[in-house]
């Protein structure tokens, strides 16, 4: 055994080089273990805040989608070539049809034109309607076909009511066919004119016409000088003291909230002596006072 002992045994330099490489992989073990190498990071981010930052990308992407579109200048759409088409939208069948009718030696006068050579969609003809240029003799004499139309319209109108004789002056029994004898006043408005009548059951004064929706004005003074309440109806009224919560709001001139201020009043009096006590009330809207005891009293 001793033949073979020089071969197993190491000196101190020996040993401590042994326990150093020993030392260097135990330590490089530990590192490769612990030590996450790779490349890709992970970044705490909540939902929130990544959606908020997708967000601003998408809007600098839609910024610079939106500069890169031609600005569009006013035009004469007489002259669209085929790129200036393509620009605004138009395909190449619209494009086609414009260069044909050009060829004929005809002219677009108007966006009505346009539409109608073209057959572009309405939501295209919206967006390049407004920059269509023409000439100002094309101009002027589009406003006086517009002119010429409306006044035949009028003449129209006024030759109808020359014809038409009203039945009555009440307001308050008045047709629609009656109604519509008033200049402005068509088949709809004369059909609210009439709703409204029937909801207050009845006009009790003429300048309830001015709170039909829709009646302007202007036209319901026309309609004023023509018909007035003559007969004022007759109006079932309902005795605030006793009655019910739904009875009150029926009144066309009181909502859900005033209803309820009404019963709050009522019951800290126990009893209204008189129909006037409502101006007690916070909040009351004294200019539809008249309008409100046209269906109330209190007894």
């Amino acid at each position: 055994m001793k033949i073979f002992k020089p071969h197993f045994w190491y000196n101190k330099r020996q040993r401590n080089g042994v326990f150093f490489l020993l030392l260097t992989i135990v330590v490089l073990q530990v590192v490769y273990v612990c030590v996450d190498f790779s490349s890709e990071r992970i970044y705490n981010v909540s939902k929130k805040e990544l959606i908020a930052f997708q967000g601003s990308i998408d809007s600098l992407k839609r910024i610079e989608q939106d500069n890169r579109k031609p600005k569009l200048y006013p035009f004469n759409p007489n002259y669209i070539t085929d790129f200036k088409g393509y620009q605004l939208g138009m395909s190449v069948e619209e494009i086609d049809r414009l260069h044909n009718y050009r060829k004929q030696g005809k002219w677009i006068n108007s966006a009505k034109d346009f539409k109608q050579v073209t057959k572009v969609s309405d939501s295209l003809l919206g967006k390049i309607a407004p920059y269509f240029k023409f000439p100002d003799w094309v101009v002027k004499k589009e406003n006086q076909k517009k002119k010429s139309v409306i006044k035949s319209s009028s003449v129209e109108i006024h030759s109808y009511n020359k014809e038409y004789k009203t039945s009555t002056n009440d307001i308050n029994k008045a047709t629609q066919q009656d109604l519509e004898t008033i200049s402005g006043v068509g088949e709809v408005l004369s059909s609210r004119i009439v709703r409204y009548r029937n909801k207050l059951q009845g006009y009790s004064y003429s300048k309830q016409l001015y709170e039909v929706w829709g009646l302007d004005k202007v036209i319901a003074d026309r309609v004023m000088q023509t018909f007035a309440v003559i007969e004022k109806p007759t109006i079932k009224k309902v005795n605030v003291n006793t009655a019910k919560f739904k009875e009150v709001l029926k009144n066309p001139y009181i909502n859900y909230e005033l209803c309820k201020k009404i019963f709050e009043y009522r019951d800290e009096v126990a009893e209204l002596q008189d129909i006037s006590e409502l101006r007690n009330i916070k909040d009351f809207p004294l200019n539809k006072y008249d309008r409100i005891i046209l269906y109330l009293e209190a007894k």
